[in-house]
């Protein structure tokens, strides 16, 4: 029997405890060398990152900001030391309240479930009702502001865009937010979404708010409809009559501008008449003055040279005949020779 035990086991167990101690030592070098090589590529995987060219990356350490680092190829500290956020500072950004896009392309697709109608649905400042789709485009503008200032921009964005617009459209009537009034209405809102970004510093630019879709609640939109197709026949109406007016009330207006200026004219004309028929009757007068037998032979001359041409028939009478007819036709003696 062996001093290890029975059939000789104690010889063969000590023959591997020898051979673990000859290979052990290789093994655990070779193992430590692996670990060190995958510690080594984990490191490398971790410490490095791409910030894309319409990014910017916000670097923190432990939690606490560091620094901004541009789009490029960047290292930093591995094994989560340092964080990075990536901040698409260079997209313009969407938010889409009352419905949802579910494709976006030619033709594209709409959904409006259950919580999208209560964000849409909005009472109007003469205790309407109106369902109001819109969109808010935007820029992040201070990627910094937008990561650390705020714990959710996003969702915070999206309840202060719905209570600007819920307060616009509560100054408006519902004919001003369906009709008139929806150019004024995204200006408006736009401005207060700006004012509430600023004062809480969230670093977002509104570049535009566009009113997708404005209509009354299901329940009353066909009555709506009537009302508004009758204000718009009235309002045409109300147009036909002024383009009439002013096509002829202007004519009618020149027309009487005319006949006064006539009138004034036909004053001015038989006023300087007047004066010129004065002014010759006091030459003639000063002429017949000086010479009365011959001005007036003159002017018996003239007048009947004015007045005879005129006359149909001529009869004259000279009282100085005795025993013949005084009579002698001179339209017989004009048309065919004295007689």
């Amino acid at each position: 029997m062996s001093a290890y035990g029975g059939n000789g086991d104690g010889f063969e167990n000590a023959e591997v405890i020898e051979m673990g101690k000859k290979f052990g030592g290789p093994a655990k070098k070779h193992i430590v060398r692996i670990l060190i090589v995958i510690l080594i590529l984990v490191a490398g995987y971790s410490a490095y990152y791409q910030i894309e060219p319409e990014e910017e990356g916000l670097i923190t350490r432990f939690g606490q900001y560091i620094k901004t680092v541009p789009p490029g190829p960047h290292f930093k500290l591995p094994f989560g030391i340092d964080q990075v956020i990536k901040v698409p500072v260079q997209r313009q950004l969407k938010e889409e309240f009352g419905f949802r896009t579910i494709k976006s392309g030619i033709q594209s697709e709409y959904d409006k479930p259950e919580e999208n109608i209560r964000e849409s649905r909005m009472l109007t400042g003469d205790l309407n009702v109106a369902d109001v789709e819109w969109i808010v485009q935007y820029k992040i503008r201070d990627s910094k502001r937008f990561a650390f200032n705020v714990r959710r921009p996003n969702e915070t964005l999206r309840d202060m865009a719905e209570a600007s617009m819920r307060q616009v459209i509560g100054d408006h009537s519902v004919t001003e937010v369906l009709t008139i009034g929806r150019e004024a209405i995204q200006i408006k809102a736009k401005e207060a979404l700006q004012e509430l970004c600023n004062r809480f510093q969230i670093g977002i630019e509104i570049r535009q708010l566009v009113l997708q879709d404005v209509n009354p609640p299901g329940p009353v939109r066909e009555s709506f409809n009537e009302v508004n197709q009758a204000i718009q026949e009235r309002e045409r109406m109300i147009n036909q009559a002024w383009t009439k007016y002013n096509s002829v009330i202007p004519e009618a207006r020149g027309i009487a501008e005319q006949a006064l200026q006539s009138a004034e004219g036909y004053a001015t004309q038989r006023v300087n008449q007047a004066q010129g028929d004065v002014q010759r009757f006091l030459a003639l007068q000063t002429e017949y003055a000086k010479a009365p037998r011959v001005t007036r032979s003159r002017l018996y001359l003239e007048t009947m040279a004015e007045v005879l041409p005129k006359a149909k028939s001529r009869v004259f009478v000279d009282d100085q005949v005795k025993g013949l007819l005084p009579l002698l036709s001179l339209e017989a003696s004009g048309k065919g020779g004295a007689q």
